[in-house]
């Protein structure tokens, strides 16, 4: 598929400066698979699409203030040093830093009396790797000294900086917030917990990379940067036993999506554990875990818009979008959300249309409540057989998953199957 069939034109008043004046009465659009309407309702509103059994998967990462302004210690000049990444059981760091052609190696970067930094290497991607110096508790000095990055796309000033911060945030390590989840109240997440909805909490701390553009016009070649994750056994056995029991796997976000595909076996069993992922989902993807996403409204021609596409279909979303600005919806990272449940037969694995259901424009072969049976006997067989028989009966014997895996070696696409 080509870079820019995920482009549209988004008006820039639409991109929202500050949040909601309150987390869930945000607008939320939900594309309703089953009623084959695009709904408007507000965010407190979830609770309609939710049902008992299922479960809600967030990403517990904690934005850092990872901002950082200093000083060279021999010139006095100006510095600004970004925290991307803690290296294992040290005091180091990899960073951007700016102007950074002045940071050189013995550089000496001092930010108050109490916290300074060494240049002691470089990065592959441009950035430094510093050696922090500190009295007292790196955390609490970063704390006070440091300040919370916003997206590049935001240029109004924060007055709460709990406003980026979701409410159940706990593991701090992202550069950037998993903004799907700004929408959600500690009363609304104690409400959904009671109509018999499992929570469950996992982490993937978010880099400056979900920001960076895809530059080829083949989304295939693109590669995703690297992020590091990490699955609880609580967690995993939560969503096990919700996909055993029939429960829907409903994220709160495309990280948390990306986090428990990363994590998957190739039956769609979740493994706990941690590790680095650069899992990159776009149309073809077999989704593995994922039933439903609770999403914001993302950038055109980024990763983000790729993966919903891949969820629900290109031409649904890009639809969708149209609407969401004919209507004025607030976009990106403090705006407005939307929910969505996946189709899982609609693409092969080159982004092509399943031959079997669809026409090659994307219009259904078959009515909407046809197709609709079809993926809940999917569905079924998924959790019955394995997701291999359930690909290769409702999939052309041109994709079958030999086929298909044979295609991803040759292409390589992460497409995991």
């Amino acid at each position: 598929m080509l870079l820019n069939e995920f482009d549209y034109n988004l008006p820039e008043e639409l991109i929202a400066q500050t949040p909601c004046a309150k987390r869930d009465h945000s607008r939320l659009m939900v594309l309703n698979r089953k009623e084959k309407t695009i709904e408007h309702k507000h965010f407190y509103d979830i609770k309609q699409y939710l049902r008992k059994g299922d479960t809600l998967v967030f990403n517990d990462t904690k934005v850092m203030p990872a901002r950082l302004i200093g000083h060279r210690a021999k010139t006095g000049g100006k510095v600004e040093v970004f925290l991307l990444k803690r290296l294992t059981n040290t005091n180091q760091w990899e960073v951007l830093v700016k102007p950074g052609k002045k940071a050189q190696l013995g550089n000496i970067i001092e930010f108050s009396d109490e916290l300074a930094c060494e240049v002691v290497g470089h990065t592959d991607f441009g950035g430094r790797i510093v050696e922090f110096k500190f009295d007292g508790i790196f955390e609490e000095i970063l704390d006070r000294l440091g300040e919370t990055p916003l997206p590049p796309y935001i240029h109004e000033k924060l007055e709460d900086k709990n406003r980026y911060q979701t409410v159940y945030a706990r593991e701090e390590g992202s550069a950037a917030a998993p903004t799907a989840g700004l929408h959600f109240t500690k009363e609304l997440l104690a409400e959904i917990k009671e109509m018999g909805v499992n929570l469950a909490f996992v982490t993937l701390h978010v880099g400056l990379g979900t920001f960076r553009p895809v530059k080829v016009d083949d989304v295939s070649k693109h590669h995703m940067h690297t992020e590091f994750y990490q699955v609880s056994k609580e967690a995993a056995d939560t969503i096990n036993n919700t996909k055993k029991n029939g429960g829907r796997i409903i994220c709160v976000g495309t990280t948390s999506c990306r986090t428990i595909e990363s994590a998957s076996d190739k039956n769609g069993i979740v493994m706990a554990g941690e590790g680095d992922t650069d899992i990159f989902i776009y149309p073809g993807y077999r989704f593995r875990v994922l039933d439903g996403l609770i999403t914001n409204f993302h950038l055109p021609e980024s990763t983000l818009l790729m993966l919903v596409s891949a969820l629900t279909g290109r031409d649904n979303i890009m639809a969708a979008y149209k609407e969401a600005v004919d209507m004025k919806y607030r976009f990106f990272s403090f705006g407005d959300a939307m929910y969505t449940d996946a189709r899982r037969l609609v693409y092969n694995p080159d982004g092509t249309y399943n031959s079997l259901y669809f026409e090659n424009d994307g219009k259904l072969k078959i009515s909407a409540d046809e197709y609709q049976k079809a993926e809940e006997e999917y569905h079924k067989i998924l959790l019955s057989d394995g997701i291999d028989k359930a690909w290769n009966t409702f999939h052309s014997d041109k994709w079958n998953v030999s086929a298909c895996e044979e295609w991803c070696k040759n292409n390589s696409a992460n497409h995991r199957f």
